[in-house]
């Protein structure tokens, strides 16, 4: 199989949050941080995030910056939870979107696709096959994915080696054990079984701190 080159862009506390425990999450870095992070947008293919983003930021995923290029959207949602009333269903014919699902079948499915959504189907054993997911999206002409979020669909693409590179802006906030983590549970029980990155680069933009990494290399 072939698959995108995948980056995983956080936006995080500190302590590596991502929002607080009620949801609330703008803004936690500053603009010139968001302004960076929207340029990385015009510089990938696709740009993917979890249902659960999906649904409760309804957000459009577009570069917002003038004459730039949006990528295309990618949505993974086993249940098809999101709406046919979110921006992003309601911008399919405008901006590709494709929602990578357990099953196009039924009414739901149907009514997605009426509105110009791509469905994706993928394998389903307790999640999506991330591989197999990411192998369609090879072969619909997507080399550069940007994954933004959120936890738990950044978790499954680490947990499986997917992720490689990271784009992290941090903020000089501290939200706290009670925060919204940026990453979910990893399952990790020894030191020697984290996931190891290397940093290959540290700036400063406006208040904020861009560090950037590269999945270490074991040969």
């Amino acid at each position: 199989m072939h698959r995108p080159l995948v980056t995983l862009k956080l936006a995080t506390s500190l302590d590596g949050k991502i929002a607080l425990a009620n949801g609330q999450s703008e803004w936690i870095t500053g603009e010139a941080a968001r302004k960076e992070g929207r340029k990385l947008r015009a510089q990938h293919d696709a740009i993917a995030v979890g249902s659960n983003t999906a649904v409760t930021d309804n957000p459009q995923l577009t570069t917002r910056i003038s004459g730039a290029p949006d990528p295309t959207r990618v949505i993974f949602d086993s249940g098809l939870r999101l709406s046919s009333d979110s921006n992003l269903v309601q911008t399919a014919r405008i901006t590709p979107t494709y929602i990578v699902t357990k099953s196009d079948e039924g009414g739901a499915a149907k009514h997605l696709k009426d509105l110009g959504v791509l469905l994706i189907v993928s394998p389903y054993d307790k999640g999506l096959s991330l591989p197999h997911a990411l192998d369609s999206l090879f072969n619909l002409g997507i080399r550069t994915l940007l994954l933004e979020g959120g936890g738990t669909l950044a978790a499954s693409f680490i947990r499986q080696n997917l992720v490689d590179r990271i784009e992290w802006f941090r903020a000089p906030l501290i939200l706290g054990a009670e925060g919204r983590p940026a990453i979910g549970d990893l399952g990790i029980t020894h030191m020697n079984a984290a996931y190891d990155f290397d940093r290959t680069e540290v700036n400063e933009v406006g208040k904020d701190i861009w560090e950037r990494y590269a999945l270490k290399s074991h040969d």
